[in-house]
């Protein structure tokens, strides 16, 4: 492990190993916590070439008497690196490899994530010439840019981002021998979820005075824990009203439906006595298209113009907080835990492929758990809903 030591005069140097030798190179600059930053950088990167074998002492300290010694070090770095992909090619391939292994709504992501951020930085270097404080710094860079809805971009939008870089030079380093720069570099810590689940309360305003048109729609997302996405590319076929279930089988991501999240995701709801009825009565105005919840040219909903001309709009008129409809699915988990349903029931029920993300995210809605099969959560229902009998279902 290398060092920054002061001499005499004031000034600072590098102490480090090389091939078995011990290197001191000295500089110009005062001893300061900023010049000591500085040179810790250098020494990161003199050190991460030291263990990729692409250090060249020359490009560093051209003027030693160390660079005759090992003056051959330059030309062997370049003979290495002339048969080395860059990380564009290299990336490019591997993601090919990949993508039959994923599904299309992660293998775009993955795709999207490697254009927009990392190709514009390290899309023309040799996969041998990324260092760890290279990686370092794009992230602290990207750290720094405006997020769409926070003043910088989240943790959680960061670790997506550095981990297609992460697993792009993690399989480099397998098929080309060398150590992976992103070794040792963590993820960084998200904060829980913001959770914000309507009450009974607000749920029986919502769905009093919300347009006829939507009242089954907003129903079903209260009542069932499904996503957004799902909700919108509900199919007709998959309803068993003898069986009372919703089979989850795909979700409209982007124009298209496509498959869920996760395996846990292909899932069957189990309908509440609220759920089923709304179906029943969707079914009469819907049920001849494709669509459980479509538009007037079949379609279906649109989640942008629903709450930018439905959902947000009624919240203000009702003085509720505003909310995303996403914490519609946070609404049916806090209120299945809170009624002492089964964790793994509930689980099931929200496609989660355990109960540890259950009680991470709603820790705060556990009352008992003495339930496995629903009936306490249908009791809740039973004395507290109000659910208008008529509504019309199509959505515009």
């Amino acid at each position: 492990m290398g060092s920054i030591n002061i001499i005499k005069n004031g000034t600072l140097y590098l102490d480090f190993r090389y091939r078995g030798k011990r290197c001191k190179e000295y500089t110009r600059l005062k001893d300061s916590p900023a010049n000591r930053r500085r040179l810790a950088k250098i020494l990161e990167r003199i050190e991460a070439e030291i263990t990729l074998g692409t250090f060249s002492y020359g490009s560093y300290f051209p003027e030693s008497k160390r660079v005759a010694e090992f003056g051959k070090e330059l030309e062997r770095v370049e003979l290495i690196q002339s048969g080395m992909p860059s990380f564009d090619s290299f990336s490019s391939t591997w993601h090919d490899q990949k993508r039959v292994e994923w599904r299309e709504t992660h293998a775009d992501t993955v795709r999207y994530i490697l254009d927009k951020y990392i190709i514009p930085v390290f899309g023309e270097r040799s996969l041998t010439s990324i260092t760890k404080a290279d990686i370092l710094d794009f992230r602290a860079e990207i750290s720094k840019r405006k997020g769409r809805k926070e003043a910088t971009i989240s943790a959680d939008h960061i670790n997506h981002i550095i981990a297609p870089l992460r697993m792009v030079m993690n399989e480099a380093a397998d098929q080309f021998g060398f150590v992976s720069p992103c070794q040792g570099i963590k993820t960084l810590k998200v904060p829980k979820t913001d959770v914000q689940p309507f009450s009974l309360v607000e749920v029986n305003q919502i769905l009093k005075f919300v347009r006829p048109d939507f009242t089954n729609y907003i129903c079903t997302r209260f009542f069932t824990g499904a996503r957004s996405s799902e909700i919108n590319g509900l199919q007709w076929k998959y309803i068993n009203f003898d069986r009372r279930e919703i089979l989850i089988r795909h979700a409209w991501v982007e124009g298209k439906l496509r498959q869920p999240k996760n395996e846990a995701s292909n899932r069957a709801i189990l309908m509440s006595e609220p759920v089923f009825k709304a179906l029943k009565a969707q079914k009469k105005v819907t049920g001849d298209g494709q669509f459980v919840f479509c538009t007037g040219t079949g379609g279906p909903v649109n989640a942008n113009n629903f709450s930018r001309r439905v959902w947000y709009p009624l919240l203000k008129i009702l003085r509720i907080e505003k909310r995303r409809p996403y914490q519609t699915r946070h609404t049916a988990a806090s209120l299945w835990l809170a009624s002492g349903e089964s964790p793994e029931w509930i689980a099931t029920q929200m496609g989660h492929t355990s109960t540890e993300l259950l009680f991470r995210t709603y820790s705060a809605y556990v009352k008992n758990l003495t339930r496995q099969d629903g009936s306490a959560f249908e009791a809740v229902l039973a004395q507290s809903l109000e659910i208008p009998t008529e509504s019309k279902g199509e959505q515009k």
